[in-house]
């Protein structure tokens, strides 16, 4: 009953600080909020909330049509979108394609066993539970430092990273100051290798 067949893949990222991407072949996947407006606040996933229901609105209306999306967009989020990972997640269009010919001309009272089936097309490593993660913690796992570095970096009191770890929050000027930390170590590396390059070039 789908519309098209592709190859192309959803893809879905959350950075360290929480902003929320998802492509569809390697573009920006649109939120169709004009046709289905659950959320105003974009997408999200690993959760049965309404930005997971406008995710699963567009996954479905990028491969088939408005009508099956809004018909059974609620079901979708409750198969897949509430199982994906919660950090880095990928689904190809064939599979959401695979899901929507066993699922969507199925009576309603076949929910269940169509959704144990249709998570067996799923591969593993896409449902695996959700974890809760500590933010602080992720964050200085990413960059390789303890919680005291972290605090040396942005120049705060041991006690200030302390107590966002333990809140499992970081402020958005603490965001911001850790953003800025990363471009400006991604850029360091990006001259060391110039540098390096360059020194290559005369030595030859």
């Amino acid at each position: 009953m789908a519309i098209a067949f592709n190859n192309h893949v959803f893809k879905g990222h959350r950075t360290l600080l929480g902003s929320k991407f998802v492509t569809y072949g390697e573009v920006e996947l649109p939120t169709r909020s004009e046709l289905y407006k659950k959320s105003t606040n974009g997408f999200d996933w690993g959760n049965s909330s309404k930005s997971s229901n406008q995710l699963a609105f567009s996954m479905l209306c990028q491969v088939s049509n408005k009508e099956l999306a809004l018909e059974y967009a609620e079901r979708f989020t409750r198969d897949i979108v509430k199982s994906l990972n919660s950090r880095d997640w990928v689904l190809s269009a064939s599979q959401v394609l695979s899901w929507i010919d066993e699922n969507c001309e199925k009576p309603l009272k076949e929910e269940k066993s169509a959704s144990t089936h249709s998570n067996q097309e799923i591969p593993k490593v896409l449902i695996k539970k959700v974890k809760k993660t500590n933010v602080v913690k992720e964050v200085c796992k990413e960059l390789q430092i303890t919680q005291k570095n972290l605090a040396e970096i942005l120049e705060v009191p041991e006690g200030t990273i302390s107590s966002w770890a333990v809140k499992n929050e970081i402020p958005r000027l603490g965001k911001k100051a850790i953003e800025f930390y990363i471009q400006n170590s991604k850029n360091q590396k990006i001259v060391e290798s110039y540098k390096n390059f360059i020194s290559l070039l005369q030595a030859s």
